[in-house]
This record gives C-alpha cells, structure tokens and sequence, in this order.
C-alpha cells in the first residue's frame, strides 16, 4: 500500500489540506511533478526537503524556497512529502508584491513563508499576507466604507444565485458602479471582479464536496460547463478541479 501522498513510484503527488479565501489558495502536504504550464495566480512554495522548478528557459530553480511570478510557464520537476503552497492573486496588494520580488530578485528568493506542521494554515497564510502587504496601523487606518461593506456580506447570495452584475450591485449599495469598483479595490485589495470569480470556484469547491459531479458543481458555480471550470482553475493555478479535490481537505474561508 502507498502512503497518501505518494504515487507508486514513490513519486509525491498532490494529497493534503487546502485553504480558501477570496484571492488566496493556500495548500499543506506533498507536491507532486507537473507539466510544463503557467498560471495567472502567483505562486509560493516552501519545503522541507530540496523540490526542483524548471522554467521556460530550462532554468532550474532547486530549493526549499521558490516564488513563479504570474503567468511565467514552469513545471514541478522534482515534488517533495512535506511542502506549503500559496497561491495569490495577482491583482491584491500581496500578489504584486511578491509577483515583483520574484522579477526583480529571482525566484528563489522567496518572501517569508513558514512552514505549517503543528500550525494552522490560517495563522502561515496571515503571516505570509503581512509580510508582503502590512495592514496599516489601527490609528491609520480609513474605515472601510458602507457600500463596501454591504457588497462583502451580499457577494456570497448573489453569486449563489447566479450572475452578478456590477451595475446591479452599486444599485443595491447605493453608489455609482465606477465608485463601488473604485472603493472595492482600494479597500479590500482584489478588484471586484476578480473577487467575484473566487467566490465562484469557492462554491464550485463547496458543490462538489457536498456530492455533485464536476458538471452539476460548474453549473451551480456560475460557470458555462465543466469544461470552463476547469479552464478557469488551470488558468488560475495550473491545475484541474479533480486534483483540488480528489486528495485534499479543505477549509472553505468566505472572508477577506
């Protein structure tokens, strides 16, 4: 019998424990190889044994420690049991900050990411975040505005429901369109739009846990068919829902 987290081989595959939360994929356990690909999300890794990343140039990055920058093609070469994994949105604070680190610094000089035995993946997550966005202090902070705040507890229902417009939203906050995507962005850090999307493949996580095939689950998501689900998460994170879900548990986070 294999151990999970192992192929026949003896190769690691992709078996653990998952965090989601708009604009953040966060994953503990063991990696496995992939093809070569890219992905929009920003990638994160740390390990406790050396793991190796090829990119498009035949470059290979071995470590403990690498950071892809968004959309750069790689592939896993060598996996490892024991390894963190986030993925950032691109387009949040904490995104660009590593996307740019890893440009201008090389990829394995990686942001601080701390390993998660014995620690919940929530608290490594929040380090992470912090490290690479501070929060302003308390005394700085500008309070979140109530349109923004509104939109945040009614995101979740309407994207369950369907489509969502953000001409309809800014109706039922009470502002202008360009004034809600403005506020949204700046002070919740991900673009409206983008945020809606990862409520979408948080449900479509959620609908297939709950006992819905792949279809069923895209189709309560908000997505066309499981085809453009899928495409979404391999743009996304360079992978298929089957391997988000078929080995890792997961802690399905609704807040920012």
């Amino acid at each position: 019998m294999t151990q999970p987290g192992a192929d026949i081989a003896g190769e690691p595959r992709w078996g653990g424990a998952a965090l989601l939360r708009p604009g953040v994929l966060a994953f503990t356990g063991s990696i496995g190889t992939t093809d070569v690909h890219a992905h929009h999300a920003v990638q994160i890794v740390t390990a406790t044994t050396p793991f190796t990343m090829r990119d498009a140039h035949g470059n290979r990055h071995r470590g403990t420690k690498v950071v892809v920058p968004a959309d750069a093609p790689h592939r896993i070469e060598v996996g490892a049991p024991q390894a963190t994994v986030v993925f950032l949105e691109p387009e949040s604070s904490a995104g660009r900050s590593a996307h740019q680190r890893a440009l201008g610094s090389g990829w394995t000089i990686a942001p601080v990411l701390t390993f998660t035995r014995r620690r919940p993946l929530a608290v490594v997550v929040d380090e992470l975040i912090e490290h690479l966005a501070p929060a302003m202090a308390a005394d700085e902070a500008t309070p979140r505005h109530r349109a923004v705040d509104e939109a945040l507890r009614l995101l979740p229902d309407l994207v369950a429901a369907g489509p969502v417009s953000g001409e309809e939203l800014a109706v039922q906050v009470g502002v202008s369109v360009s004034r809600l995507t403005h506020l949204f962005t700046e002070q919740v850090g991900i673009p409206l739009r983008r945020y809606v999307l990862w409520l979408r493949l948080r449900l479509a996580i959620i609908c297939v846990h709950a006992g819905d095939d792949l279809t069923g689950a895209a189709h309560n998501a908000g997505f066309a068919d499981s085809a453009h689900l899928t495409r979404t998460t391999r743009d996304m994170f360079g992978l298929a829902p089957s391997a988000l879900s078929r080995h890792v548990s997961w802690d399905l986070e609704a807040d920012v």
